[in-house]
């Protein structure tokens, strides 16, 4: 198992940039593919980007991409998401996951570990 934590959410104006961190605990780290998600009030839960634990391989929400980019510290088990360009659309409360180890997917539904969420807000 992993457990993750996530922190660098805030407030932000328009145009700003945050980057959000997720540390893990255990020592397989290098084993999981990780994966960020949102989820705003009263939508669904979407994933924003993902990076697989080989190779590595990167997804990213088309909503996102060429603003947001994720990336990976094995050494110090953490993966982060840098977001520049920020609009409001982007608030919402942002997850680091995991699926199980040693497996590649996309797909929220796979992913079984989670952290407890860190608050993006993006003012206009």
């Amino acid at each position: 198992q992993v457990q993750l934590v996530e922190s660098g959410g805030g407030l932000v104006q328009a145009g700003g940039s945050l980057r959000l961190s997720c540390a893990a605990s255990g020592r397989t780290f290098n084993m999981y593919t990780m994966g960020w998600f949102r989820q705003a009030p009263g939508k669904e839960r979407e994933m924003v980007a993902g990076i697989s634990w080989i190779g590595p391989n990167t997804y990213y929400a088309d909503s996102v991409k060429g603003r947001f980019t994720i990336s990976r510290d094995n050494a110090k088990s953490t993966v982060y998401l840098q977001m520049n360009s920020l609009e409001p659309e982007d608030t919402a409360v942002y997850y680091c996951a995991a699926p199980p180890r040693r497996t590649i997917t996309w797909d929220v539904m796979k992913y079984e570990y989670w952290g407890q969420g860190t608050q993006v807000t993006v003012s206009s």
